[in-house]
């Protein structure tokens, strides 16, 4: 199998805790997991904007009061960014129009989050959403399962609007481990008929509290049968927890990356990963 190729690409001043990103145009839009705002950046003229997607918004809110933005996703020109539900304030859900700049609705999924918890069998404090795809009929929800019982499980929503009636499927997944640590979801997007995830492993039992980082994963899962094809270990340092599509080309496909580094730091590091298209080895997952 050949090898992947992981390299900085660019750092961006002014984003601190980047936790999701989306490629566009040359346009990077970006999140960070205690910014009041969705980040826009230029990739040719390097020049970066901010949109506000709460009231009174600021760069680095309160661990205790962050809204805790950790995934977004898009369709045709609207991104849908979540939080990750693991507190009561960090169940909202904003949509945003990239063409017209502006923040079309503001919702709140403490609901429908609560029925993904009984629906999951997973515990409040075990429930950390950190990975969002939407493929205009079914959304998928990625429950990061560093908490106690470990419950990485993929939540798919059948429903063109998280308003509307759905149906509901709950797989869990067993991943990679690092040091007797199971890696857990971080972040995915959707490719044509397969899903690419990161998966990170971090030492803590807690949804809430940092720990000592072991590396990240990169995995694929096959949209049809929900089963993952591969995956591969990219980094033993890095927290990567926003992945987006770049470009397919030469038998290679290209991801960019950002990772959360738990700080105040308003610097954040974007990564190119470039992995070969035929990927048919199959790992098992001990």
């Amino acid at each position: 199998m050949e090898k992947f190729t992981l390299e900085i690409l660019f750092q961006i001043i002014g984003i601190g805790s980047a936790s999701g990103l989306f490629y566009n145009n040359d346009a990077l839009y970006i999140i960070g997991d205690n910014s009041g705002f969705l980040y826009e950046y230029n990739m040719q003229n390097q020049q970066l904007n901010q949109h506000a997607l709460i009231d009174n918004p600021t760069q680095n809110i309160p661990k205790n009061l962050k809204p805790d933005f950790e995934s977004l996703t898009h369709h045709n020109d609207t991104l849908y960014v979540f939080g990750s539900g693991s507190t009561e304030n960090r169940n909202k859900m904003i949509e945003f129009d990239i063409k017209n700049k502006n923040v079309l609705q503001k919702n709140n999924l403490a609901d429908l989050y609560a029925v993904m918890q009984n629906f999951g069998s997973i515990k409040p404090e075990d429930f950390n959403l950190e990975g969002a795809v939407f493929d205009g009929e079914n959304w998928y929800l990625f429950n990061r399962g560093n908490g106690v019982s470990n419950k990485n499980t993929i939540f798919t929503i059948h429903a063109k609007s998280l308003g509307d009636e759905f149906a509901l499927v709950a797989t869990n997944y067993k991943l990679p481990k690092i040091k007797g640590i199971r890696s857990s979801f971080t972040d995915a997007v959707l490719v044509e008929d397969k899903i690419y995830f990161l998966s990170t492993v971090e030492d803590t039992k807690s949804t809430y509290d940092d720990g000592e980082i072991l590396g990240s994963f990169i995995g694929r899962i096959d949209l049809k049968t929900m089963k993952i094809d591969f995956t591969q270990k990219i980094t033993s340092t890095n927290k990567f927890e926003g992945l987006t599509f770049y470009k397919k080309e030469n038998n290679k496909i290209e991801f960019l990356l950002c990772e959360d580094n738990d700080t105040e730091l308003l610097e954040t590091k974007i990564f190119k990963l470039t992995l070969p298209i035929k990927q048919n080895v199959t790992f098992f997952l001990k």
